[in-house]
């Protein structure tokens, strides 16, 4: 299980240092993608398998699904942790998700997300300043 909010660096050859907390269960290798809300997701091979699954049983007939299947599979790459538990963050998805030097890297139970962290301190406070409209509507969905 992925949880909490780290503060991160990225180094001039493109290389992020994973939390030490996430580094056991990423020793295998990860998937990195291109997220939702210009942030990139990190999955384990594992659960990477399963969302995969899951998009290839979409309809391919409707097109918002088509889309989607594309932003995620095509945009993706497999990589391993080095030995000082780093990843590259390839130029492509940098630019994806306007990362520079700063980052935060917040975990999402089964995901990782990487964010450029300006971009994560704006999501952040307009989150937290909608939480009751968000809290209601988890409500209708029974959460």
């Amino acid at each position: 299980m992925f949880i909490g909010e780290y503060n991160h660096s990225i180094d001039a050859k493109g290389r992020l240092a994973v939390p030490k907390k996430f580094r056991d269960d990423l020793r295998a290798g990860v998937v990195i993608t291109k997220g939702l809300d210009n942030c990139l997701w990190v999955y384990t091979y594992e659960e990477w398998k399963n969302l995969a699954t899951k998009l290839a049983n979409l309809p391919i007939s409707q097109s918002s699904t088509r889309a989607f299947a594309r932003l995620m599979l095509a945009g993706a790459m497999d990589t391993v942790l080095d030995k000082q538990g780093r990843v590259v963050l390839p130029d492509y998805l940098r630019e994806y998700a306007g990362i520079g030097k700063k980052v935060v890297v917040a975990g999402l139970f089964d995901r990782l997300e990487i964010w450029n962290e300006d971009k994560w301190q704006e999501y952040k406070e307009q989150t937290e300043s909608e939480s009751s409209e968000i809290a209601e509507k988890l409500g209708e969905l029974g959460v």
